[in-house]
């Protein structure tokens, strides 16, 4: 048997940054005073990002530091250049090498701020912050391609985000909105692709979707096989994969509640099979004459069985905003509540006439008295101007109402 030739491959585990100034310097492209100027910057750029992830005085800080900015340069070359050394290398020679340091920590606190959920409770679009700073430290000592999975990944969930954002501006739902509602960009897409179907305007409440689904199933319900959606007129191109995706999901959910006769709100926010899958505004005083229509317990409803002051005031607080009805906010909800009321307003009128109609009568007059004195005196304060950062507002609510960690 003749032996076969085999190929030879050998591995460079050298940084990108080494391969880049090597080619550079052998190929004429980066000359002795750039060599001098990247070894007097090199120094410079360790003690700052040493200082920056903990302290320059410890020498496996200075150490690290050397890792990670050689790594962040390495990073920076290899992505803009798409692995092409004589590219890089005229990079290296000129720009300077702190700037393509700077250029890999930028890119990297970019992917950190993109979502990793499409969840609108887990998901703060309010860029890179302090608190991100040890992430930022674990990721500067990763490999390119752990960055483009990663980049990959958070990409396709930001394109779910985005696409449920605009949808729901088309059916005039802002971006606080569904924040606080905390629900999955994927439900808000279902529903807005049905409403606009429909030809409705507005984003539906659970009245209106309600009414939707039954609707659908009177026309659908014996030949759900017909039921099809379309993707919606103007849908941004960066959008159509993302919302294409989750339209085939609804397809694939619809003969299951079209063909069903469970009560629309058992099926969708009782079932888990369909919990969370779908979106509707929580519209406090729709929600309340719902339930006062199909249920004499609409207080008991509200409340959740809590009767403490704080939970009851936590409570008419976000009805009076038109928020969904909680006796429990986070820290987090709270704020997001005193910007919608100094965005939208307060109804107070709205808690009076829910507490006439619903409280229990021998204690109506009291919680009446309590509402109405929280409101005279919290009122100022809810709506002031000079607020901004509205740490005395959620003062108060912490002070007042029911406010957890």
């Amino acid at each position: 048997m003749s032996a076969q030739p085999q190929a030879v491959s050998l591995f460079d585990a050298r940084p990108f940054f080494e391969k880049a100034l090597t080619f550079g310097v052998q190929h004429g492209l980066i000359d002795q005073a750039k060599l001098d100027a990247i070894c007097a910057d090199a120094p410079k750029g360790m003690v700052q990002i040493a200082r920056y992830f903990g302290t320059e005085f410890l020498r496996p800080e200075l150490e690290q530091a050397k890792d990670r900015m050689v790594n962040l340069v390495s990073l920076y070359l290899e992505h803009s250049s798409g692995g092409d050394l004589q590219h890089a290398a005229e990079a290296l020679r000129d720009h300077s090498f702190l700037s393509r340091s700077k250029g890999g920590s930028d890119m990297l606190k970019a992917l950190i701020a993109m979502p990793q959920s499409t969840h609108f409770g887990m998901n703060e679009r309010s860029g890179f912050r302090d608190e991100h700073i040890p992430q930022l430290a674990k990721w500067a000592l990763r490999s390119l391609p752990d960055y483009q999975a990663e980049l990959a990944t958070r990409s396709r969930v930001a394109a779910v985000v985005d696409a449920a954002l605009w949808l729901a501006q088309q059916l005039g739902v802002d971006d606080e909105a569904l924040e606080e509602a905390g629900k999955d960009a994927e439900a808000v897409i279902r529903t807005a692709l049905l409403a606009l179907a429909l030809k409705r305007t507005d984003m539906p409440d659970w009245v209106l979707f309600e009414k939707m689904v039954l609707a659908l199933r009177k026309k659908f319900a014996t030949q759900s096989d017909k039921f099809n959606i379309p993707l919606p007129k103007g849908l941004p191109d960066e959008y159509v994969e993302a919302v294409e995706a989750v339209r085939q999901s609804l397809l694939q959910d619809a003969p299951k509640w079209l063909e069903s006769t469970v009560p629309a709100r058992k099926l969708f926010d009782q079932t888990p099979a369909f919990m969370g899958r779908y979106f509707w505004l929580e519209d406090a005083l729709a929600e309340v004459d719902h339930f006062a229509r199909t249920t004499s317990k609409a207080w008991d409803k509200a409340t959740g069985g809590n009767d403490d002051e704080s939970s009851l005031l936590t409570l008419f607080l976000c009805m009076a905003a038109g928020s969904t009805p909680k006796t429990l906010l986070t820290e987090k909800a709270a704020a997001t509540l005193v910007r919608k009321i100094r965005k939208s307003g307060l109804k107070p009128e709205f808690v009076s006439a829910f507490i006439a109609e619903h409280a229990p009568a021998q204690h109506q007059d009291d919680y009446a008295s309590l509402w109405d004195n929280f409101i005279e005196d919290a009122l100022p304060t809810l709506q002031s101007d000079h607020d901004h950062t509205f740490n005395d507002a959620v003062a108060l609510l912490r002070r007042e109402c029911n406010i957890g960690a």
